[in-house]
């Protein structure tokens, strides 16, 4: 998840420490570039592909990551 974490404050421009479950994306820039970027990052790391309108519903970080398990079963 360190890797995601990473790449996740690189797309939201926070430091990477910053990045945690609870983290609001409706804080940062959580637009339509922000949830392409995540979608390419998912399948980099995780090799999952999620859907845009599913993370655009996101409100959280821990809602990325709930995307992300569903994604891997």
């Amino acid at each position: 998840m360190d890797e995601f974490y990473e790449g996740l404050a690189e797309i939201l421009e926070v430091p990477a420490a910053q990045v945690k479950p609870e983290l609001s994306l409706a804080d940062h820039d959580w637009d339509s570039m922000a949830i392409i970027s995540c979608v390419a990052l998912i399948d980099e790391v995780f090799g999952h592909l999620v859907s845009g309108s599913a993370l655009a519903k996101c409100a959280s970080v821990a809602d990325i990551e709930k995307l992300i398990t569903a994604a891997a079963q």
